[in-house]
């Protein structure tokens, strides 16, 4: 699953202003085929929130004329504005579109489970304390292309970020702050991001008020809360399940850095070659690649550790449609959101970039520093996808590990 979710639209929304209203007066779809539909493309959405989106909008726009072309970009557009993973958001979104709530709850877990049930299969290969040789050959292989994978992730969102920019220098300020706090800080990313978001929102009602425009009357704020001390090992998994789902601006990959200080560092639920793995795991299973934190989840506290992370993670998701879908208009063309995400925004593709040099950190054997090369080429020069260049790290670790017997240890 690639990462992406805020620019995989591939143009700038349309203003607000002049976005139709949604038009609910639809015939109701049976609860049967939402699950049908959903869960379909749980099951073979492999490609990460472009796929997932074209795959949507195949779904209820083109064939079944659930949606019209402006209802689906406006909602793309206002799940962008959310943190989170705007795929999932959006997905759970068109489900409720056709069914209210019932719909997007329904909807919501078709996509998710299939993704959930591979990936927890896989972490339990993975993580177990004696894996197959060629087990650790392809986490070795594959963690050691997640660096050029992050880097690739962040590319990807900048170029339209760049152009929706409001101020150059406070855009590079953000990227900049976000990207040495995630090479460097580890655990306090998360408020540089959040602070860069609320900074910029200051000096754009700062401005709104100088020219007298008036503010508009809802207001999107992230919610800020404060990590429980001590209370267990689960409620510890809660919390950082709980900043991945309701802390992460910018798309899917940024919820790499918010975790691996966590994980790695800060509790040591997991090795850094684990961790690499699990990145990896999140990429090539269907379904969004916020599954991911499961993985954590599994390493910290087995099969219910896995469980209640995925659970953490995306009940801020449902609670945004379940709560705010039929405010969807106001949400988008309120100022304020969109002020707060022109700096949370670019501190989070910040923090991608960032992220690559912990992540590479972690490699132990120089032919994985090769098989990064490798995924460098691919991704960029040869613009092979994420999936596929994880494939063929995969595959060169097993190759290496059961000839030379050079796997790292998991």
């Amino acid at each position: 699953m690639t990462s992406g979710d805020e620019i995989v639209s591939g143009a700038v929304p349309p203003d607000p202003a002049q976005a139709p209203a949604l038009d609910l007066d639809l015939e109701p779809v049976p609860l049967t085929t939402i699950l049908r539909e959903w869960g379909r493309i749980g099951c073979i959405g492999f490609g990460g929130p472009p796929t997932h989106i074209k795959m949507l909008r195949d779904l209820c726009v083109d064939r079944h004329k659930w949606l019209t072309p402006e209802e689906f970009e406006d909602a793309i557009a206002v799940c962008n504005l959310l943190p989170g993973p705007a795929s999932t958001q959006l997905a759970i979104f068109c489900a409720w579109r056709l069914r209210r709530r019932p719909g997007a709850l329904v909807g919501g877990t078709a996509f998710i489970v299939p993704g959930l049930i591979v990936i927890l299969a896989l972490a339990a290969l993975f993580l177990s304390k004696s894996p197959p040789l060629w087990v650790l050959g392809a986490g070795a292989g594959a963690g050691a292309a997640v660096p050029a994978v992050a880097i690739h992730a962040a590319t990807s969102l900048a170029g339209p970020s760049w152009k929706r920019r409001r101020q150059t220098l406070r855009w590079l300020i953000y990227l900049i702050a976000a990207a040495a706090a995630a090479a460097a800080l580890g655990v306090w990313l998360v408020l540089v991001i959040l602070a860069c978001g609320v900074f910029e929102l200051a000096i754009q009602l700062a401005a709104e008020r100088r020219d007298g425009a008036p503010l508009p009357g809802v207001m999107l704020a992230p919610v800020v809360a404060a990590g429980a001390i001590g209370g267990g090992v689960l409620l510890s998994v809660a919390w950082v399940a709980f900043k991945v789902g309701a802390l992460s601006f910018g798309g899917g990959f940024v919820i790499i850095p918010l975790m691996q200080a966590d994980a790695v560092s800060h509790y040591h639920w997991m090795t850094g070659a684990q961790f690499l793995n699990a990145v990896a795991l999140g990429q090539i299973t269907p379904g969004p690649v916020v599954q991911t934190v499961a993985v954590v989840g599994y390493a910290a506290a087995g099969l219910a550790g896995g469980i209640l992370a995925s659970l953490v993670a995306f009940s801020p998701s449902f609670a945004f449609i379940l709560l705010g879908a039929d405010r969807f208009d106001q949400i988008r063309g309120d100022r304020r959101a969109r002020a707060f995400l022109d700096g949370a925004g670019p501190a989070a593709i910040g923090a991608i970039f960032g992220s690559a040099v912990p992540l590479a950190r972690t490699l132990t054997h120089p032919w994985q520093y090769a098989v990064l090369a490798g995924a460098f080429a691919l991704l960029f020069p040869l613009r092979r996808g994420v999936v596929f260049t994880l494939l063929c790290a995969a595959a060169t670790g097993v190759i290496i590990a059961l000839t030379a017997g050079l796997a790292p240890h998991a």
